[in-house]
């Protein structure tokens, strides 16, 4: 069936005879939820305000596999507009696929070819697979991304009022465009703690799909100067979303209310329409922690269809391929049969501020769950020094979104370094160390890509520019794990947009996960097992003293070996591949003498 192409259609008549529903291709069972209506790329629950999403016949030869990956990533993305519900839906993700959900709080019982995940604050998640092989010392292969993005939050007091409106307070939360904030259809989603009919006290999501807010632009008959000056708001006066018109019941009824509820600190209406999406008591909402989101759906765009028009690509595109990269490397049973290592995927929260906190990167989440799995599989007789040896033999991808090259602005990049959309996944170098990746993990990201047409660009910041930074350098210095920072090259970040074509990224991740680690502990001697791998396939008739010929030469060149051992530990950002081509295990074999 021929891929389709999504755009921004308005709701159409059904009698419509030149438009149908998206169907693309059927999704991996580990998608699917048994209690989950399956929608073909795009979905609203229960909401009339939605866009309907419709197939055209242009472009219909796009691959069945991209399409199938950008249909998902679209789903993702429209279901995460928040960090917990970005995690909620990973969550919902990991559990369809048989993985088993573990509580900090508790003794876990891990066992070699298991598939745990947990989560932190909701908004955190830590998920890992188990080789059936593995044995406590061997190394951990991690994908890390983070599943928040700027964006306005409600303030504790959100209530306010101006003139005959209702307005809601806000906060900026990181380093947002706010510019582009006005003029858009606004509502709110997060997380809301209510009371429960027992007395206890029950997380719940919401989302209020439709548009709820506003903050709208002065017109231009009033600031002539807008666009000779700029536009140049203040953050904290002219930021702020209007909730509804005042009425003279809404005034009363705000008078009245008690102090101790949520109705004192936030307009009555605000937790009414609240209640009505909980189906619960305006009473029984005791707190709120919501964002401000923009309700404008993901979507494909561009005359061609290959632009992904979204918010929050920032940085849930690298989180939703990390996740499926885990998913469908251990899909199958045998998957995990000759595995010597842990596969791990860990999703933080406050990147965009830090992650200076229990759920972010800062905390020691990921090394803690490194303990408590080697803890578990040795019977919390853990070996000295056996988690020391364990992170040298590990491996780390910081995946965060990258700064493609602006044709508008090309001289805000590095005249020799400007990725473009397209052309690979990013490797992001900082001298600084803004990002972690070194000379090393960089050198086998490239050759190993190249081996199998994989491309892979690079980036580095101008000097006379400051340069952001990623959750890299936080985890490759708390834990001392080998770490690369990529990412996939975006334009407007913080806004966002980027190409359809996720696959690289995705086969890259799968490739960490999976393909070069499960041969990791075969060759003995100290030669070095990916070597060995190399050798067994590309040559497997080579005589005992050629191979005896190489050992010898192989430990005689430290530089190289330290490489290889980056290599078989997990830096052959390994792979870029599903599988090892004969063409590339030659060059590679030819690099090893």
């Amino acid at each position: 069936m021929a891929a389709a192409s999504i755009t921004r259609l308005q709701i159409l008549s059904s009698s419509s005879s030149s438009l149908s529903p998206i169907k693309i291709i059927k999704r991996s069972s580990a998608f699917l939820s048994k209690n989950r209506p399956i929608y073909n790329h795009y979905h609203h629950r229960s909401s009339k305000f939605h866009t309907t999403l419709c197939c055209s016949t242009s472009n219909s030869s796009r691959t069945l596999e991209n399409g199938s990956i950008v249909g998902d990533l679209l789903d993702y993305l429209n279901e995460s507009w928040t960090q917990f519900h970005a995690t909620a839906e990973a969550k919902r993700q990991l559990i369809d696929a048989g993985f088993d959900l573990l509580n900090e709080n508790e003794e876990w019982e891990l066992k070699p070819g298991g598939r745990y995940f947990f989560t932190r604050n909701m908004s955190c998640l830590v998920a890992f697979a188990i080789g059936e092989k593995y044995s406590v010392g061997n190394g951990f292969h991690v994908i890390a991304a983070h599943t928040d993005s700027p964006c306005l939050k409600l303030k504790p007091r959100s209530a306010s009022s101006r003139s005959s409106y209702l307005m809601v307070n806000v906060q900026t939360y990181g380093s947002g465009l706010w510019h582009t904030w006005f003029d858009r259809d606004l509502s709110v989603a997060g997380r809301v703690i209510v009371r429960g009919s027992d007395g206890s006290f029950l997380h719940k999501l919401v989302k209020i799909k439709r548009p709820l807010l506003r903050i709208p632009t002065l017109a231009i008959h009033l600031d002539r100067t807008i666009n000779k000056d700029g536009f140049k708001p203040n953050l904290e006066t002219h930021l702020i979303p209007l909730l509804a018109t005042k009425s003279e019941e809404a005034s009363s009824e705000t008078k009245e209310t008690n102090t101790e509820s949520s109705k004192a600190v936030h307009h009555p209406l605000l937790i009414q329409v609240l209640s009505d999406e909980l189906s619960c008591s305006i009473d029984d909402i005791v707190s709120l922690e919501l964002n401000v989101c923009d309700t404008q759906p993901s979507c494909l765009g561009g005359g061609n269809n290959e632009f992904i028009f979204s918010g929050r690509l920032d940085n849930l595109a690298s989180s939703y391929c990390a996740l499926r990269a885990l998913i469908d490397s251990c899909e199958a049973s045998s998957d995990l049969s000759n595995d010597t290592a842990v596969r791990m995927v860990a999703l933080f929260d406050n990147e965009e501020v830090g992650s200076g906190s229990v759920q972010g990167a800062g905390a020691p989440t990921m090394f803690q769950a490194m303990k408590r799995i080697a803890g578990c599989l040795a019977h919390n007789n853990v070996n000295e020094g056996a988690i020391e040896r364990a992170i040298r033999q590990s491996f780390l991808v910081s995946a965060d979104m990258a700064h493609g090259v602006h044709p508008n602005f090309m001289e805000k990049h590095e005249e020799h370094h400007r990725p473009e959309m397209q052309k690979g996944l990013v490797i992001k170098h900082n001298a600084n160390q803004r990002y972690a990746t070194s000379g090393v993990t960089a050198f086998l990201f490239k050759e190993v890509g190249k081996m199998h047409n994989l491309p892979s660009q690079e980036f580095v910041v101008r000097n006379d520019m400051g340069c952001g930074s990623t959750i890299g350098p936080i985890l490759a210095s708390g834990a001392g794990i080998r770490t690369v920072d990529c990412g996939i090259p975006q334009l407007s970040m913080h806004r966002d947009m980027c190409k359809r074509r996720c696959r690289h990224c995705l086969q890259v991740f799968q490739s960490i996960l999976s393909e070069l680690f499960k041969h990791r502990q075969e060759a003995a001697g100290g030669l070095n097992c990916f070597q060995a791998y190399c050798r067994r396939l590309v040559y497997p008739t080579l005589r005992t003293q050629k191979k005896e010929g190489l050992v010898t030469k192989f430990q005689a060149s430290t530089n190289i070996r330290s490489c290889l051992i980056c290599c078989r530990t997990g830096a052959c950002v390994g792979k870029f591949f599903f599988k090892l081509g004969q063409q590339g295990l030659v060059l590679l074999e030819k690099n090893c003498r």
